[in-house]
């Protein structure tokens, strides 16, 4: 499993690989726009949380009793309460988990946004469909103007992982390397995108301010 991130616009791109961690895998960090550099966690600690289930409450079942036969009218049935809608897609586990981690820190929550969204998404999609792992496409574009050309015009930082087959699990590798935390736990930073692509299990975590 594998982490990646860079620590400025600067240096996109020039993080040196940690030592390989569980399983094989790599770390390094990631960090945010018009910051101070952020310091590349040395061993970053995958979990090995199981990947996600998602479970749909079952829809009621009508009562197949007969009415009551009585001159009185029968009961009506009770009508379910509305339910809150919960994003259980990866993307908003990821949201999140973020914002649990940032509430412990005292920071206000992100917002996810959908220019974030496309940002991290195309990404993800485009590090598994062309097999590399890095914050600059083979074409070197990073990943400031990736989001600028997505629609948001305040781009912050980025997280990327490879490996990871769970929302949990991937937290939890960001969250034990010291540049991506710093990410996470950037209170600066307000704004949120999440894209996964499933086929080699590619994230990207767009910040923005």
């Amino acid at each position: 499993m594998w982490l990646h991130g860079s620590p400025t616009v600067t240096t996109l791109g020039s993080a040196t690989p940690g030592p390989a961690g569980p399983g094989g895998g790599r770390a390094e960090t990631g960090g945010p726009l018009a910051k101070s550099p952020v310091t590349p966690s040395s061993s970053p600690a995958p979990s090995s949380s199981a990947a996600p289930s998602t479970s749909d409450s079952p829809t009621p079942t009508p009562s197949s009793e007969a009415p009551p036969t009585s001159s009185s009218p029968p009961p009506s049935s009770p009508k379910p309460s509305p339910k809150a809608e919960v994003d259980t897609s990866l993307a908003g586990q990821i949201v999140s988990l973020v914002n649990d981690q940032r509430a412990d820190a005292g920071c206000d929550p992100v917002t996810e946004e959908p220019h974030l969204d496309t940002a991290a998404q195309k990404h993800s999609d485009d590090m598994s469909d062309r097999d590399y792992f890095s914050h600059d496409t083979p074409e070197g574009t990073q990943f400031d103007k990736r989001i600028r050309a997505a629609g948001y015009s305040k781009p912050g930082a980025e997280n990327i992982a490879k490996g990871a087959t769970s929302a949990s699990q991937v937290m939890d590798m960001w969250m034990h390397s010291s540049g991506h935390r710093a990410n996470i736990l950037n209170c600066s930073l307000t704004k949120l995108g999440v894209g996964v692509a499933k086929a080699g299990w590619y994230w990207t975590q767009d910040f923005g301010y």
